[in-house]
Protein backbone atom coordinates (compact mmCIF):
# COMPACT_ATOMS: atom_id res chain seq x y z
CA UNK A 1 0.00 0.00 0.00
CA UNK A 2 1.34 3.47 -1.13
CA UNK A 3 0.60 6.43 1.02
CA UNK A 4 1.33 9.57 1.26
CA UNK A 5 1.91 11.55 4.66
CA UNK A 6 1.05 15.44 4.67
CA UNK A 7 2.53 16.63 8.56
CA UNK A 8 3.89 20.21 8.95
CA UNK A 9 5.25 19.23 12.57
CA UNK A 10 8.40 17.91 12.40
CA UNK A 11 8.50 15.06 15.02
CA UNK A 12 5.44 13.94 14.18
CA UNK A 13 6.10 13.80 10.81
CA UNK A 14 9.15 11.80 10.97
CA UNK A 15 7.90 9.17 13.78
CA UNK A 16 4.66 8.50 12.11
CA UNK A 17 6.55 7.85 8.60
CA UNK A 18 9.35 5.61 10.44
CA UNK A 19 6.42 3.90 11.75
CA UNK A 20 4.42 3.59 8.75
CA UNK A 21 7.42 2.30 7.04
CA UNK A 22 8.43 -0.65 9.78
CA UNK A 23 4.98 -2.22 9.06
CA UNK A 24 5.54 -3.00 5.41
CA UNK A 25 3.91 0.46 4.13
CA UNK A 26 5.66 2.35 1.35
CA UNK A 27 5.55 6.07 2.70
CA UNK A 28 5.99 9.32 1.09
CA UNK A 29 5.54 12.57 3.43
CA UNK A 30 5.78 16.23 2.63
CA UNK A 31 5.75 19.12 5.30
CA UNK A 32 3.05 21.29 3.28
CA UNK A 33 0.05 20.87 1.93
CA UNK A 34 0.64 22.35 -1.73
CA UNK A 35 4.39 20.77 -1.20
CA UNK A 36 1.45 17.61 -1.06
CA UNK A 37 -0.29 18.19 -3.39
CA UNK A 38 2.81 18.29 -6.12
CA UNK A 39 3.69 14.87 -4.93
CA UNK A 40 -0.19 13.96 -5.07
CA UNK A 41 -0.15 15.00 -8.77
CA UNK A 42 3.25 12.96 -10.28
CA UNK A 43 2.50 9.96 -8.76
CA UNK A 44 -0.10 7.31 -7.71
CA UNK A 45 -1.66 7.39 -3.72
CA UNK A 46 -3.63 3.98 -2.31
CA UNK A 47 -3.99 6.47 0.84
CA UNK A 48 -3.42 10.50 1.60
CA UNK A 49 -2.80 10.95 5.59
CA UNK A 50 -2.94 14.75 6.28
CA UNK A 51 -3.37 17.10 8.80
CA UNK A 52 -6.41 19.41 9.17
CA UNK A 53 -4.41 22.92 9.97
CA UNK A 54 -1.72 23.37 7.73
CA UNK A 55 0.09 26.54 6.70
CA UNK A 56 -1.35 28.20 3.52
CA UNK A 57 -3.67 25.03 2.12
CA UNK A 58 -5.45 23.03 4.85
CA UNK A 59 -6.70 20.03 4.84
CA UNK A 60 -9.99 19.93 3.97
CA UNK A 61 -8.64 22.07 0.56
CA UNK A 62 -6.31 19.03 0.20
CA UNK A 63 -9.36 16.55 0.80
CA UNK A 64 -11.41 18.31 -2.06
CA UNK A 65 -8.08 18.55 -4.68
CA UNK A 66 -7.34 14.82 -4.09
CA UNK A 67 -11.15 13.35 -4.73
CA UNK A 68 -11.16 15.60 -7.30
CA UNK A 69 -8.07 13.77 -9.37
CA UNK A 70 -8.47 10.38 -7.55
CA UNK A 71 -11.84 9.51 -6.65
CA UNK A 72 -10.45 6.14 -5.45
CA UNK A 73 -8.07 7.69 -3.50
CA UNK A 74 -8.88 6.88 0.54
CA UNK A 75 -7.94 9.78 2.73
CA UNK A 76 -7.60 9.65 6.70
CA UNK A 77 -7.76 13.08 8.10
CA UNK A 78 -5.56 14.22 11.66
CA UNK A 79 -6.50 17.49 13.60
CA UNK A 80 -5.51 18.10 17.35
CA UNK A 81 -9.21 20.76 16.80
CA UNK A 82 -11.23 18.45 17.00
CA UNK A 83 -14.86 19.43 16.30
CA UNK A 84 -18.01 17.50 15.26
CA UNK A 85 -18.18 20.14 12.59
CA UNK A 86 -15.41 19.57 11.37
CA UNK A 87 -15.29 15.76 11.03
CA UNK A 88 -18.82 15.64 9.32
CA UNK A 89 -17.42 18.39 6.33
CA UNK A 90 -14.30 15.47 6.49
CA UNK A 91 -16.68 12.81 5.76
CA UNK A 92 -18.85 14.54 3.60
CA UNK A 93 -16.47 15.50 1.17
CA UNK A 94 -14.88 11.27 1.09
CA UNK A 95 -12.66 11.15 3.95
CA UNK A 96 -12.83 7.65 4.96
CA UNK A 97 -11.91 8.33 8.95
CA UNK A 98 -11.16 10.75 11.59
CA UNK A 99 -8.46 10.57 13.74
CA UNK A 100 -7.55 13.02 16.82
CA UNK A 101 -4.48 13.89 18.20
CA UNK A 102 -2.77 12.77 20.17
CA UNK A 103 -3.11 9.20 19.25
CA UNK A 104 -1.25 6.24 19.34
CA UNK A 105 0.20 4.76 16.57
CA UNK A 106 -1.51 1.56 17.03
CA UNK A 107 -5.06 3.27 16.63
CA UNK A 108 -4.02 4.50 12.76
CA UNK A 109 -2.06 1.11 12.05
CA UNK A 110 -5.28 -0.06 13.12
CA UNK A 111 -7.52 2.50 10.40
CA UNK A 112 -4.91 1.27 7.64
CA UNK A 113 -5.38 -2.31 8.34
CA UNK A 114 -9.11 -1.79 7.72
CA UNK A 115 -8.80 0.43 4.68
CA UNK A 116 -6.70 -3.02 3.69
CA UNK A 117 -9.56 -5.14 4.13
CA UNK A 118 -11.63 -3.29 2.37
CA UNK A 119 -9.56 -2.86 -0.32
CA UNK A 120 -9.58 -6.64 -0.71
CA UNK A 121 -13.14 -6.92 -0.26
CA UNK A 122 -12.93 -4.44 -3.35
CA UNK A 123 -10.70 -6.15 -5.69
CA UNK A 124 -12.88 -9.56 -4.56
CA UNK A 125 -16.62 -7.69 -5.79
CA UNK A 126 -14.59 -6.50 -9.39
CA UNK A 127 -13.56 -10.02 -9.76
CA UNK A 128 -16.95 -11.62 -8.98
CA UNK A 129 -18.88 -8.97 -10.80
CA UNK A 130 -16.58 -9.57 -13.69
CA UNK A 131 -17.36 -13.52 -13.52
CA UNK A 132 -20.81 -12.85 -13.06
CA UNK A 133 -21.16 -10.77 -16.16
CA UNK A 134 -19.19 -13.68 -17.83
CA UNK A 135 -22.12 -15.98 -16.68
CA UNK A 136 -24.84 -14.15 -16.96
CA UNK A 137 -23.94 -13.13 -20.63
CA UNK A 138 -24.88 -15.80 -23.10
CA UNK A 139 -22.56 -14.68 -25.88
CA UNK A 140 -20.82 -17.55 -27.49
CA UNK A 141 -16.63 -17.73 -27.54
CA UNK A 142 -17.02 -17.56 -31.37
CA UNK A 143 -13.73 -16.24 -33.18
CA UNK A 144 -13.94 -18.88 -35.98
CA UNK A 145 -16.20 -18.29 -39.22
CA UNK A 146 -17.99 -21.32 -38.32
CA UNK A 147 -19.32 -20.08 -34.70
CA UNK A 148 -19.78 -16.93 -36.11
CA UNK A 149 -22.35 -18.19 -38.44
CA UNK A 150 -24.29 -20.47 -35.75
CA UNK A 151 -24.42 -17.16 -33.72
CA UNK A 152 -25.48 -15.04 -36.56
CA UNK A 153 -28.15 -17.62 -36.59
CA UNK A 154 -29.09 -17.83 -33.41
CA UNK A 155 -29.62 -13.62 -32.98
CA UNK A 156 -31.91 -13.80 -36.00
CA UNK A 157 -33.91 -17.23 -35.47
CA UNK A 158 -34.29 -16.44 -31.53
CA UNK A 159 -36.87 -13.82 -31.75
CA UNK A 160 -39.27 -16.17 -33.21
CA UNK A 161 -41.37 -19.41 -31.81
CA UNK A 162 -40.12 -22.10 -33.79
CA UNK A 163 -38.40 -25.46 -32.66
CA UNK A 164 -34.82 -25.73 -32.61
CA UNK A 165 -33.35 -28.37 -33.17
CA UNK A 166 -29.23 -28.32 -32.86
CA UNK A 167 -27.24 -31.02 -33.80
CA UNK A 168 -23.30 -31.47 -32.73
CA UNK A 169 -20.97 -33.86 -31.24
CA UNK A 170 -20.99 -33.87 -27.19
CA UNK A 171 -19.02 -31.18 -25.46
CA UNK A 172 -19.69 -28.95 -28.24
CA UNK A 173 -21.85 -26.08 -26.31
CA UNK A 174 -25.19 -27.14 -27.27
CA UNK A 175 -26.64 -26.10 -24.13
CA UNK A 176 -24.95 -22.63 -24.43
CA UNK A 177 -26.24 -22.19 -27.67
CA UNK A 178 -29.76 -23.03 -26.60
CA UNK A 179 -29.78 -20.88 -23.68
CA UNK A 180 -28.48 -18.16 -26.13
CA UNK A 181 -30.98 -18.58 -27.73
CA UNK A 182 -33.42 -17.76 -24.85
CA UNK A 183 -31.75 -15.20 -23.68
CA UNK A 184 -32.03 -13.29 -27.36
CA UNK A 185 -35.22 -13.88 -27.37
CA UNK A 186 -38.80 -12.35 -26.10
CA UNK A 187 -38.89 -15.11 -23.67
CA UNK A 188 -35.38 -13.80 -21.99
CA UNK A 189 -37.73 -12.79 -18.46
CA UNK A 190 -39.25 -16.35 -18.52
CA UNK A 191 -38.30 -19.48 -17.13
CA UNK A 192 -35.23 -21.38 -19.30
CA UNK A 193 -35.20 -25.26 -18.15
CA UNK A 194 -32.88 -27.53 -19.19
CA UNK A 195 -33.20 -31.45 -19.29
CA UNK A 196 -30.98 -34.40 -20.75
CA UNK A 197 -33.10 -37.44 -21.73
CA UNK A 198 -30.36 -40.01 -21.62
CA UNK A 199 -30.14 -39.33 -17.67
CA UNK A 200 -33.70 -39.83 -16.65
CA UNK A 201 -34.73 -43.31 -15.88
CA UNK A 202 -36.93 -43.78 -18.38
CA UNK A 203 -40.08 -45.01 -15.94
CA UNK A 204 -39.63 -41.28 -14.87
CA UNK A 205 -39.20 -39.74 -17.99
CA UNK A 206 -43.22 -39.20 -18.30
CA UNK A 207 -43.87 -38.07 -15.26
CA UNK A 208 -41.02 -35.45 -15.23
CA UNK A 209 -41.77 -34.12 -18.58
CA UNK A 210 -45.87 -33.85 -17.98
CA UNK A 211 -46.23 -34.24 -14.17
CA UNK A 212 -48.27 -36.34 -12.40
CA UNK A 213 -51.01 -36.37 -10.01
CA UNK A 214 -51.09 -37.16 -6.36
CA UNK A 215 -51.71 -40.81 -6.16
CA UNK A 216 -51.65 -41.99 -9.94
CA UNK A 217 -48.86 -44.28 -9.57
CA UNK A 218 -47.11 -46.05 -5.87
CA UNK A 219 -44.77 -43.35 -4.24
CA UNK A 220 -46.98 -40.31 -5.99
CA UNK A 221 -47.91 -39.20 -2.40
CA UNK A 222 -47.94 -35.23 -4.05
CA UNK A 223 -48.69 -33.66 -7.01
CA UNK A 224 -45.84 -32.84 -9.11
CA UNK A 225 -45.81 -30.16 -11.74
CA UNK A 226 -43.52 -31.02 -14.43
CA UNK A 227 -40.86 -29.43 -16.70
CA UNK A 228 -43.47 -28.16 -19.08
CA UNK A 229 -45.52 -26.47 -16.69
CA UNK A 230 -42.16 -25.01 -15.08
CA UNK A 231 -41.04 -23.74 -18.03
CA UNK A 232 -44.16 -22.28 -19.23
CA UNK A 233 -43.64 -18.75 -20.92
CA UNK A 234 -40.03 -19.63 -21.14
CA UNK A 235 -38.38 -21.90 -23.39
CA UNK A 236 -37.45 -25.91 -22.17
CA UNK A 237 -34.47 -27.62 -23.97
CA UNK A 238 -34.57 -31.02 -23.62
CA UNK A 239 -30.50 -32.35 -24.42
CA UNK A 240 -29.95 -36.44 -26.21
CA UNK A 241 -34.07 -36.00 -27.57
CA UNK A 242 -32.62 -39.26 -29.53
CA UNK A 243 -32.82 -41.13 -26.38
CA UNK A 244 -36.04 -40.24 -25.72
CA UNK A 245 -38.38 -43.53 -26.04
CA UNK A 246 -41.53 -43.89 -28.46
CA UNK A 247 -43.81 -43.65 -25.81
CA UNK A 248 -42.99 -40.36 -24.74
CA UNK A 249 -42.21 -39.20 -28.69
CA UNK A 250 -46.09 -39.74 -29.40
CA UNK A 251 -47.03 -37.07 -26.07
CA UNK A 252 -44.39 -34.88 -27.16
CA UNK A 253 -45.93 -34.39 -30.62
CA UNK A 254 -49.36 -34.10 -29.45
CA UNK A 255 -47.82 -31.26 -26.64
CA UNK A 256 -45.88 -29.53 -30.07
CA UNK A 257 -49.38 -29.77 -31.97
CA UNK A 258 -52.03 -28.75 -28.97
CA UNK A 259 -49.82 -26.40 -26.73
CA UNK A 260 -51.38 -28.79 -23.63
CA UNK A 261 -50.32 -31.96 -21.75
CA UNK A 262 -52.30 -33.69 -19.41
CA UNK A 263 -50.34 -34.73 -16.29
CA UNK A 264 -50.15 -38.57 -15.69
CA UNK A 265 -52.97 -40.04 -13.38
CA UNK A 266 -55.42 -37.23 -14.63
CA UNK A 267 -57.48 -35.91 -17.04
CA UNK A 268 -57.42 -32.40 -16.72
CA UNK A 269 -56.40 -30.07 -19.91
CA UNK A 270 -53.39 -28.01 -18.92
CA UNK A 271 -52.31 -25.41 -21.91
CA UNK A 272 -48.58 -24.46 -21.74
CA UNK A 273 -46.68 -21.99 -23.25
CA UNK A 274 -43.00 -23.28 -23.95
CA UNK A 275 -40.61 -23.10 -26.75
CA UNK A 276 -39.36 -26.15 -27.60
CA UNK A 277 -35.39 -26.50 -27.95
CA UNK A 278 -33.65 -30.12 -28.85
CA UNK A 279 -30.57 -31.32 -28.99
CA UNK A 280 -29.04 -34.54 -30.20
CA UNK A 281 -25.37 -35.63 -30.48
CA UNK A 282 -26.19 -38.12 -33.82
CA UNK A 283 -27.77 -37.72 -37.27
CA UNK A 284 -31.65 -38.12 -35.90
CA UNK A 285 -33.00 -38.01 -39.71
CA UNK A 286 -30.47 -41.19 -40.19
CA UNK A 287 -32.78 -42.95 -36.93
CA UNK A 288 -35.29 -41.10 -38.55
CA UNK A 289 -34.64 -43.88 -42.21
CA UNK A 290 -33.86 -46.37 -39.64
CA UNK A 291 -37.67 -46.08 -37.76
CA UNK A 292 -35.97 -45.50 -34.52
CA UNK A 293 -36.79 -42.34 -33.97
CA UNK A 294 -41.15 -40.70 -35.32
CA UNK A 295 -40.94 -39.16 -38.65
CA UNK A 296 -43.81 -36.24 -38.09
CA UNK A 297 -41.69 -35.65 -34.13
CA UNK A 298 -38.62 -35.19 -36.53
CA UNK A 299 -40.11 -32.73 -38.46
CA UNK A 300 -41.82 -30.74 -35.74
CA UNK A 301 -38.25 -30.32 -34.38
CA UNK A 302 -36.29 -29.55 -37.60
CA UNK A 303 -37.72 -26.26 -38.41
CA UNK A 304 -34.69 -24.27 -37.04
CA UNK A 305 -31.76 -26.41 -37.86
CA UNK A 306 -28.45 -25.60 -36.25
CA UNK A 307 -25.35 -27.64 -36.64
CA UNK A 308 -22.61 -27.07 -33.88
CA UNK A 309 -18.69 -28.03 -35.18
CA UNK A 310 -16.56 -29.44 -33.43
CA UNK A 311 -13.56 -27.80 -31.83
CA UNK A 312 -11.25 -29.81 -34.20
CA UNK A 313 -12.73 -27.72 -36.97
CA UNK A 314 -12.90 -24.35 -35.42
CA UNK A 315 -9.37 -24.24 -34.13
CA UNK A 316 -9.59 -20.46 -34.12
CA UNK A 317 -11.73 -20.43 -31.05
CA UNK A 318 -9.31 -22.27 -28.86
CA UNK A 319 -6.92 -20.25 -27.70
CA UNK A 320 -9.82 -17.69 -26.59
CA UNK A 321 -11.76 -19.86 -25.05
CA UNK A 322 -8.56 -21.26 -23.13
CA UNK A 323 -8.47 -17.37 -21.95
CA UNK A 324 -12.34 -17.51 -21.14
CA UNK A 325 -11.78 -20.51 -19.30
CA UNK A 326 -8.87 -18.76 -17.14
CA UNK A 327 -11.07 -15.89 -16.61
CA UNK A 328 -14.23 -18.04 -15.92
CA UNK A 329 -12.33 -19.50 -12.75
CA UNK A 330 -10.34 -16.82 -11.53
CA UNK A 331 -7.16 -17.55 -12.72
CA UNK A 332 -6.23 -14.85 -15.56
CA UNK A 333 -2.92 -13.96 -13.92
CA UNK A 334 -1.63 -17.62 -14.75
CA UNK A 335 -2.20 -16.70 -18.35
CA UNK A 336 1.56 -15.72 -18.36
CA UNK A 337 2.39 -19.45 -18.09
CA UNK A 338 1.12 -20.72 -21.46
CA UNK A 339 3.64 -19.56 -23.86
CA UNK A 340 3.38 -19.50 -27.36
CA UNK A 341 4.94 -23.43 -27.30
CA UNK A 342 1.64 -24.42 -25.00
CA UNK A 343 -1.02 -22.65 -27.12
CA UNK A 344 0.70 -24.63 -30.07
CA UNK A 345 -0.02 -27.80 -28.71
CA UNK A 346 -3.51 -26.83 -27.22
CA UNK A 347 -3.67 -25.93 -31.37
CA UNK A 348 -2.42 -29.03 -32.80
CA UNK A 349 -5.02 -31.06 -30.04
CA UNK A 350 -8.00 -32.68 -31.82
CA UNK A 351 -10.26 -32.03 -28.57
CA UNK A 352 -11.99 -35.32 -29.11
CA UNK A 353 -14.39 -34.69 -26.24
CA UNK A 354 -14.67 -30.85 -27.21
CA UNK A 355 -15.33 -28.11 -25.61
CA UNK A 356 -16.00 -29.75 -22.46
CA UNK A 357 -12.82 -31.54 -22.55
CA UNK A 358 -10.73 -28.32 -23.06
CA UNK A 359 -12.67 -26.79 -19.91
CA UNK A 360 -11.53 -29.59 -17.83
CA UNK A 361 -8.26 -29.08 -19.36
CA UNK A 362 -8.01 -25.96 -18.23
CA UNK A 363 -9.10 -26.62 -14.90
CA UNK A 364 -6.14 -29.20 -14.56
CA UNK A 365 -3.48 -26.67 -15.54
CA UNK A 366 -4.93 -24.34 -13.24
CA UNK A 367 -4.92 -27.45 -10.67
CA UNK A 368 -1.31 -28.47 -11.65
CA UNK A 369 0.39 -25.40 -12.55
CA UNK A 370 2.13 -24.71 -9.10
CA UNK A 371 3.51 -28.17 -8.96
CA UNK A 372 7.31 -28.99 -10.71
CA UNK A 373 6.93 -30.96 -13.91
CA UNK A 374 3.23 -29.95 -14.93
CA UNK A 375 3.71 -29.51 -18.65
CA UNK A 376 5.18 -32.62 -18.91
CA UNK A 377 2.66 -34.89 -17.67
CA UNK A 378 -0.49 -32.76 -18.83
CA UNK A 379 0.64 -32.83 -22.22
CA UNK A 380 1.93 -36.22 -22.69
CA UNK A 381 -1.21 -37.30 -22.13
CA UNK A 382 -2.55 -34.65 -24.49
CA UNK A 383 -0.27 -36.85 -27.00
CA UNK A 384 -1.07 -40.23 -26.21
CA UNK A 385 -5.08 -39.51 -26.67
CA UNK A 386 -3.94 -37.88 -29.76
CA UNK A 387 -2.25 -40.87 -31.36
CA UNK A 388 -4.91 -43.25 -30.26
CA UNK A 389 -7.31 -40.91 -31.65
CA UNK A 390 -5.32 -40.75 -34.91
CA UNK A 391 -5.71 -43.91 -35.38
CA UNK A 392 -9.26 -44.81 -34.58
CA UNK A 393 -9.53 -41.89 -36.91
CA UNK A 394 -7.76 -43.94 -39.84
CA UNK A 395 -9.33 -46.79 -38.96
CA UNK A 396 -13.19 -44.89 -39.48
CA UNK A 397 -12.48 -42.99 -42.28
CA UNK A 398 -10.80 -44.99 -44.91
CA UNK A 399 -13.02 -45.42 -47.15
CA UNK A 400 -13.53 -41.26 -46.91
CA UNK A 401 -12.89 -39.48 -50.46
CA UNK A 402 -9.77 -36.89 -49.46
CA UNK A 403 -8.71 -33.80 -51.78
CA UNK A 404 -5.61 -34.12 -53.07
CA UNK A 405 -2.46 -33.57 -51.13
CA UNK A 406 -1.56 -30.82 -52.29
CA UNK A 407 -5.04 -28.78 -51.80
CA UNK A 408 -5.18 -30.86 -48.02
CA UNK A 409 -1.56 -29.36 -47.55
CA UNK A 410 -2.36 -25.80 -48.77
CA UNK A 411 -5.47 -25.61 -46.65
CA UNK A 412 -3.72 -26.72 -43.33
CA UNK A 413 -1.31 -23.78 -44.06
CA UNK A 414 -4.05 -21.45 -44.70
CA UNK A 415 -5.27 -22.40 -41.35
CA UNK A 416 -2.34 -21.80 -39.23
CA UNK A 417 -0.62 -18.56 -40.96
CA UNK A 418 -4.03 -17.54 -40.37
CA UNK A 419 -3.92 -18.14 -36.58
CA UNK A 420 -0.09 -16.83 -36.21
CA UNK A 421 -1.50 -13.15 -38.04
CA UNK A 422 -3.84 -12.76 -35.73
CA UNK A 423 -2.30 -13.91 -32.70
CA UNK A 424 0.62 -11.27 -33.75
CA UNK A 425 -1.89 -8.75 -34.67
CA UNK A 426 -0.51 -8.26 -37.96
CA UNK A 427 2.84 -8.34 -37.11
CA UNK A 428 4.67 -10.61 -39.60
CA UNK A 429 7.94 -10.83 -37.99
CA UNK A 430 6.09 -11.86 -34.77
CA UNK A 431 4.18 -14.28 -36.72
CA UNK A 432 6.73 -15.89 -38.20
CA UNK A 433 8.20 -16.06 -34.70
CA UNK A 434 5.58 -18.24 -33.69
CA UNK A 435 5.43 -20.58 -36.17
CA UNK A 436 9.14 -20.90 -36.05
CA UNK A 437 9.41 -19.86 -39.69
CA UNK A 438 11.92 -17.65 -41.10
CA UNK A 439 10.38 -14.54 -41.90
CA UNK A 440 10.92 -15.03 -45.74
CA UNK A 441 9.72 -18.44 -45.74
CA UNK A 442 6.47 -17.19 -44.12
CA UNK A 443 5.98 -13.74 -46.72
CA UNK A 444 6.38 -15.80 -49.60
CA UNK A 445 3.76 -18.44 -48.25
CA UNK A 446 1.22 -15.37 -47.65
CA UNK A 447 1.96 -13.87 -51.33
CA UNK A 448 1.52 -17.36 -52.59
CA UNK A 449 -1.71 -17.95 -50.88
CA UNK A 450 -2.96 -14.42 -51.86
CA UNK A 451 -5.38 -13.11 -49.80
CA UNK A 452 -4.87 -14.66 -46.10
CA UNK A 453 -8.00 -14.17 -44.60
CA UNK A 454 -11.27 -11.81 -44.96
CA UNK A 455 -10.46 -8.25 -44.20
CA UNK A 456 -6.84 -8.13 -45.54
CA UNK A 457 -7.12 -6.69 -49.08
CA UNK A 458 -3.60 -7.48 -50.09
CA UNK A 459 -0.59 -8.23 -48.19
CA UNK A 460 0.65 -4.72 -47.47
CA UNK A 461 -1.83 -4.57 -44.59
CA UNK A 462 0.10 -7.11 -42.83
CA UNK A 463 2.86 -5.35 -40.52
CA UNK A 464 6.45 -6.28 -41.80
CA UNK A 465 7.78 -5.03 -38.50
Amino acid sequence: MTILLIEDEKIARISLTNTLKSEGYDVTSSSTGIGGLEIFYKNNFDVVITDLRLPKMNGIEILKKVKEKSPNTILVVMTAYATVETAIDALKLGAYDYITKPFSPDKLLQILSNINQLAKVKTENIGLKKRLKLFESKEIIAESGAMKKVMDTVKIVAKNDYSVLIEGESGTGKEIVANSLHFYSERINKPFIAINASAIPESLLESELFGHEKGSFTGADKKHIGYFERANGGTLFIDDIDDLPTQVQVKLLRVLQEREIVRVGGSDIVKVDVRIVAATKVNLKELVDEKKFRNDLFYRLNIIPLKIPALRVRKEDIIPLVEHFFLKYNSSNRISKLDNRIMIKLINYNWPGNVRELENFVQRMIALSSVDGWEEEMFSSLTIAQKNNEDQVVVKNSEVNYPSYSEYILEKDKEIIEWAIKKAKNNISLAAELLDLPRSTLRSKIEKMGKIREGFNNTSQIKCL
